[in-house]
C-alpha cells in the first residue's frame, strides 16, 4: 500500500513558476513510477509527466515540454514537478500516482494522491 500525499500548489501569476511535491508512505517507494496527472474543469484527466522507478527515463506531455521537469529523490520518498513558464491553460487540479517499476502515460496507476489545485492567472 502507498499513500501520496500533493502540496506546492497555489495562485501564479502567468509566466511564473510553482514545485509540486507528492510525499510518499511506504520503504518501497523507489520501485515505484510515478506520473503527475492534472484535471481542469469540465475535462477529463491527463497525463503532464511520469518518470520510472530509478529516475533513468521520463515522458513529457507535449503541451508541458521544456517548461516542466519532473524529478524523485527516493531518499525523501518524493516526486517533483517544476513547473516554469506557467500558462493559463495550465489551470488545474494535480494529482500524483504510483504504479510499479514501469511508466505508464495513461491513467493506468494503482494509487493516487488527493490532488493539490495550481491556479495560473493572466
Amino acid at each position: 500500500q502507498v499513500q501520496l500525499a500533493e502540496s506546492g500548489g497555489g495562485l501564479v501569476q502567468a509566466g511564473g513558476s510553482l514545485r509540486l511535491s507528492c510525499a510518499a508512505s511506504g520503504r518501497t517507494f523507489s520501485s515505484y513510477a510515478m506520473g503527475w496527472f492534472r484535471q481542469a474543469p469540465g475535462k477529463e484527466r491527463e497525463v503532464v509527466a511520469a518518470i520510472n522507478w530509478s529516475g533513468s527515463s521520463t515522458y513529457y506531455a507535449d503541451s508541458v515540454k521544456g517548461r516542466f521537469t519532473i524529478s524523485r529523490d527516493n531518499a525523501k520518498n518524493t516526486v517533483y514537478l517544476q513547473m516554469n513558464s506557467l500558462k493559463p491553460e495550465d489551470t488545474a487540479v494535480y494529482y500524483c500516482a504510483a504504479r510499479k517499476f514501469i511508466i505508464a502515460t495513461t491513467l493506468d496507476y494503482d494509487y493516487w494522491g488527493q490532488g493539490t489545485q495550481v491556479t495560473v492567472s493572466s
